[in-house]
């Protein structure tokens, strides 16, 4: 069993929600987020959602892009998110971490890193890597189910889970495309659009959920557009978690760098709160 399964069966036994914040690798500093995944912890977090910089984000709104931008200036790829989650792995052997990117960083790294006479079977030496490293979960934006039933099984198998979004678009035929391959959660986008964008509507979150678990057996993360603790309570009396990000790096941007954790943990904390207020 996963790290990221063991998590929610633990919550799902003490009737709470799993609150997952999301912050961009190497953002607002580019030394700061083994602190910041540290703080965020002490807040009240359950799952991470760490963001591989990318310079093409396609499901990501102005906020993330721009974050995206500043840690690419900084230098951080893959290779230094995979020493971020090692270096939190330190002292923090529970919590589980999910990479969330798209499929190019991942791709140019195994060519990079491929050894001299591997072939298919010998498996990616990002997925490898990632399991040294003490990652649970992947989310690769642009993987279609479709294509990545090998991906998983090689997940699976270093006990890490791949995780889907879904939208208010999903087909009843993709849910079951996603059902097939997806572990850990699956994580229901709430907005027609970017992160960070428009106003959630809670009504519509809490109807579609009963129809994604007709096909989806693990549990469901709600994200975009929560941004507050009001929405997060609301959400979470529906679903098996909350997924937060655009207001996180929001309250970070002009934090001094010794703040930066601290703003973070008290953020999620609030979050936090109201969640368990039911």
């Amino acid at each position: 069993m996963s790290r990221i399964a063991s998590k929610f069966n633990e919550l799902k036994a003490q009737g709470r929600k799993a609150l997952i914040p999301f912050v961009t690798a190497g953002y607002p500093y580019a030394d700061v987020t083994p602190e910041l995944m540290h703080g965020m912890v002490a807040g009240g977090a359950d799952v991470i959602e760490l963001g591989v910089p990318f310079s093409d984000p396609s499901a990501d709104g102005p906020v993330i892009q721009k974050a995206g931008d500043k840690a690419l200036a900084f230098g951080i790829g893959l290779v230094q998110v995979l020493a971020m989650v090692r270096e939190f792995r330190r002292t923090d052997t529970t919590t589980p971490v999910v990479l969330m990117g798209y499929a190019n960083p991942v791709e140019r790294y195994d060519q990079k890193h491929a050894k001299v006479g591997a072939d298919a079977t010998s498996g990616s030496p990002f997925v490898q890597d990632a399991a040294a490293a003490g990652v649970d979960g992947v989310l690769i934006v642009d993987y279609p189910p479709e294509e990545c039933e090998a991906f998983a099984a090689d997940l699976r198998a270093h006990h890490m889970d791949l995780i889907f979004l879904l939208a208010p678009t999903s087909t009843d035929a993709r849910m079951a495309q996603v059902a097939r391959v997806a572990s850990g959660y699956v994580y229901y986008v709430s907005l027609k659009g970017v992160t960070g964008s428009g106003a959630l509507d809670t009504d519509a979150v809490e109807a579609m959920l009963p129809r994604i678990r007709q096909h989806i057996s693990t549990p469901v993360g709600v994200g975009f557009g929560i941004r507050d603790a009001a929405t997060a309570k609301t959400i979470s009396r529906v679903s098996d978690a909350v997924v937060i990000g655009s207001k996180i790096i929001q309250l970070l941007e002009d934090q001094p760098r010794d703040k930066v954790a601290a703003t973070a943990q008290q953020f999620l904390r609030e979050i936090r709160t109201a969640m368990d207020q039911g």
